[in-house]
C-alpha cells in the first residue's frame, strides 16, 4: 500500500514540469548518482556542499569472443537503488533529510527497454563497443556523414549512440515490431534510469546526453527526423529533452523514501565534470581521466564546428539557456593501465606505474599507441590497431609502464592542440579530474608535453559533484558560492620546448604507423 501511494504521488507530480522553491523540500542533503563504465556510485553532500560519504558497486564488464562490450541494464538499475540505500545507511542519515537526486552517467552507451515493464530488452551496447561499425559504412548513412556533422556536431562513428540503437533494433528479436507500435524505449543510460526510478512515468533526457547520440540537432535543439530515419529510428520512440536543471520526475527508490524526492541535475558524466570544475565561462577547459577520457572546452552560447577532428556538443541547458563545448574523446586512457594489469600482467595495481616510470631509462624512446579499438579524436580511425614502437634490447617492464602512462598524456595533447587551433586560443590551464590524477608522474608529464599548467581538483569525484551542484542549485539548497568549496593543486611545465617537440614528434610518427586513413 505504501509503495502504491508513493507511486501515485510520483505519477501525479510527473504530469507537471515542477518549478522548485527553496522552501518546498526540507531536506538538507543531496544524493548524486555517478553511473560510470565500471560501476555505480552514490555521493552524499551536506548543506555546505561537502562530500560526506561515497559508496559504489561494480557491474560486470561483458565482453564476448568478438570483442563486443556490453552491460546488464537490470544489474545497473538494482545497483543504483542499492548504493543510494548504502550511502545513507553508512552515513547514518535519515532518508527524510534528502532534498533531491542528481545523475551523471556514461554517455554514448545505448540501451533499449520495454515501455510497459521498464525491463531491458537486451544488454546495453557500451560506448567502447564498435560492433555497429558496419552500420556506419552503409551507403545511406555514410553518404550523410557531412550532413550529420553539420547538424549534430559529431563525426559519423559507431562510438555514438545512433548506430548502437540501430544495431539493437535490428538484432534483438521482436524489437522492430515493438518499435512500430511504440512499445519500446531506447536511449542513453540516464533516460533508462529516470524511467525506472519514476516507474515509467518520465521518459526524458537532458541536452548534454541528447547531443552525444548523433541524432540530435544542436542548432534547432530537436531530434533530427532525417538522421533518425537513416538509422531506422522513430523520433516518437526517443525521450523528451529537458534542461539539465529541470524536473525529471520524482522517485521513491522502490519504496525506500517515504515521500518521493525530485530528480534533477542530470548530465552526461563529462559535462557534469565540466560543471563541477566550474568551467562555466567561455574558454575554460578540463580533462576527465577515466577508463577513457573526455577533453572539453566551454565555447559559450554559439556552437563552433571543428576543423581539426573534434566534435561539438551541448555543455548543458540551464533554465532555457543552452551552452556549447568543443570536445575530444579517447577510448583508452585509464584502460591502458587496466590492460597492463589484467591482460599483460605486467603490474598488480595501477599505483605501481608511477615508481616504474621514474625507474625507466631516461634516453628510452618507446611509444605505445593504444588503438585497441581504433583511434578516436582527432583521427577517427576505427580500423587502426594498437602498437608498441621503438623497442630495443634494453626495453623492459619500467619502460613499458612509462610508455603506457605517457600514451595517456600524448593522446590528450593531440586534442588540446586541436582545440587551440579551432578556438584560436592558447589553453594556459587544464583543469583535471579522475583517479589517474593521483599519479604524479602522469600529471607532471601532462603539464610538460602540453606546456600548460595542470590544475588538479582536490575532489576526485567531479562528475558526481557537478550533478550534485546542479541539483542543489535547482532546489535552492545552494547558490553559486558552492563552487568556492572546490580547491586545486597546481603542476607547472618543466620541460624545454626543444625536448617537448622532439618527444611529441616521435609520438606523432608512431601514430602515423598505425593509421589506416
Amino acid at each position: 500500500m505504501e509503495k502504491q501511494s508513493a507511486k501515485q504521488t510520483a505519477k501525479e507530480i510527473a504530469k507537471h514540469d515542477v518549478k522548485y522553491d527553496a522552501g518546498h523540500h526540507a531536506g538538507k542533503y543531496i544524493v548524486s548518482i555517478d553511473q560510470s563504465t565500471q560501476g555505480t556510485k552514490a555521493l552524499l553532500f551536506n548543506e555546505r556542499g561537502e562530500l560526506c560519504m561515497r559508496t559504489d558497486l561494480p557491474h560486470k564488464q561483458i565482453v564476448n569472443s568478438k570483442g563486443w562490450v556490453s552491460h546488464d541494464g537490470e544489474e545497473i538499475y538494482q545497483n543504483t537503488i542499492q548504493v543510494i540505500k548504502n550511502v545513507l545507511a553508512i552515513a547514518k542519515v535519515n532518508p527524510d533529510e534528502v532534498a533531491g537526486l542528481g545523475i551523471s552517467n556514461q554517455r554514448e552507451t545505448g540501451i533499449m527497454w520495454e515501455r510497459e515493464t521498464g525491463k531491458p530488452s537486451d544488454y546495453a551496447v557500451v560506448w567502447q563497443c564498435a560492433r555497429a561499425a558496419q552500420i556506419c559504412e552503409r551507403k545511406e548513412i555514410s553518404g550523410m556523414a557531412g550532413k550529420i556533422r553539420e547538424k549534430t556536431g559529431l563525426q559519423l562513428s559507431p562510438y555514438f549512440t545512433a548506430a548502437k540503437i540501430c544495431w539493437l533494433l535490428e538484432n534483438v528479436k521482436g524489437a522492430k515490431e515493438k518499435a512500430k507500435d511504440h512499445n519500446i524505449c531506447h536511449g542513453t543510460m540516464d533516460s533508462y534510469l529516470i524511467y525506472r526510478l519514476t516507474r515509467g512515468e518520465v521518459y526524458a533526457t537532458d541536452y548534454s546526453n541528447a547531443s552525444r547520440t548523433q541524432l540530435f540537432n544542436i542548432f534547432t535543439l530537436t531530434w533530427d527526423k532525417e538522421i533518425c530515419g537513416s538509422f531506422g529510428i522513430d523520433t516518437e520512440n526517443l525521450p523528451e529533452v529537458k534542461d539539465s536543471n529541470a524536473c525529471f520526475g520524482y522517485t521513491d527508490c522502490e519504496g525506500f523514501f517515504a515521500k518521493p524526492i525530485p530528480i534533477c541535475g542530470v548530465m552526461g558524466d563529462s559535462h557534469a565534470a565540466l560543471f563541477g570544475q566550474n568551467c562555466r565561462s567561455e574558454g575554460k577547459t578540463k580533462v576527465t581521466y577515466g577508463t577513457g577520457s573526455s577533453i572539453m572546452m566551454n565555447i559559450g552560447e554559439k556552437p563552433i564546428l571543428s576543423s581539426n577532428g573534434l566534435v561539438t556538443s551541448l555543455a548543458w541547458g540551464i533554465s532555457g539557456k543552452p551552452e556549447y563545448v568543443l570536445e575530444g574523446n579517447l577510448n583508452y586512457t585509464g584502460a591502458v593501465i587496466t590492460w597492463l594489469k589484467d591482460s599483460v600482467h605486467l603490474i598488480e595495481s595501477a599505483s605501481e606505474t608511477e615508481a616504474l616510470a621514474k625507474e625507466a631509462a631516461q634516453e628510452d624512446s618507446l611509444y605505445l599507441v593504444p588503438a585497441f579499438s581504433g583511434l578516436g579524436a582527432p583521427y577517427w580511425d576505427s580500423n587502426a590497431r594498437a602498437a608498441i614502437v621503438g623497442m630495443d634490447r634494453t626495453t623492459g617492464k619500467a619502460e613499458l609502464a612509462r610508455a603506457a602512462l605517457e600514451s595517456i598524456a600524448y593522446q590528450i595533447t593531440d586534442i588540446v592542440r586541436a582545440m587551440e587551433r579551432d578556438s584560436e586560443k592558447k589553453i594556459g590551464i587544464l583543469r583535471v579530474d579522475g583517479g589517474p590524477t593521483r599519479n604524479q608522474y602522469l600529471m607532471q608529464f601532462q603539464s610538460d608535453i602540453t606546456g600548460s599548467e595542470v590544475s588538479i581538483s582536490r575532489i576526485e569525484e567531479l562528475s558526481g559533484t557537478g550533478a550534485a551542484f546542479m541539483a542543489g542549485m535547482a532546489l535552492g539548497v545552494w547558490q553559486e558560492e558552492i563552487f568556492d568549496t572546490i580547491s586545486w593543486s597546481k603542476v607547472l611545465p618543466q620541460m624545454t620546448e626543444e625536448v617537448r617537440e622532439r618527444k611529441y614528434g616521435g609520438y606523432k610518427n608512431a601514430v602515423a604507423m598505425v593509421r589506416t586513413r
